[in-house]
């Protein structure tokens, strides 16, 4: 089975040694996304709820560039640095997915890179 390299400008680009998706066949693997502007590669401002849809902007960028949508994902892992802001991040997510959601995990971390507040990988299984 070969694979590509997903990559898109209307994302931030990769600030180390991996790429912003791999598609391998018919399933996508996508790299975590930290809420930085594409435009700037600077963590955007703002709270978890500012925060988290950017980076669910971010994954629906690469998502697009990799011939799909988020209603395409199967699974979703989320990583916050303070477990209290569980129902924030819920909120968002909800404004990004509808029925029936992929699987999800959530897991608080002690950081992430860039001192953001949230990170979200995916896997994406294309028709």
């Amino acid at each position: 089975m070969s694979s590509s390299i997903i990559a898109t400008e209307l994302a931030p680009a990769a600030i180390g040694p991996y790429s912003q998706a791999v598609r391998a066949g018919n399933t996508v693997y996508f790299s975590g996304q930290i809420p930085l502007d594409p435009a700037t590669a600077a963590l955007v401002d703002g709270d978890i709820t500012v925060q988290t849809r950017r980076v669910f902007d971010n994954l629906t960028a690469v998502a697009q560039a990799a011939g799909g949508s988020l209603a395409q994902i199967v699974r979703v892992g989320i990583y916050v640095t303070d477990l209290a802001n569980f129902a924030a991040v819920n909120a968002v997510m909800a404004e990004y997915f509808q029925p029936p959601y992929p699987a999800r995990s959530t897991i608080e971390v002690s950081g992430l890179p860039k001192a953001a507040q949230v990170e979200v990988d995916a896997v994406m299984v294309l028709p």
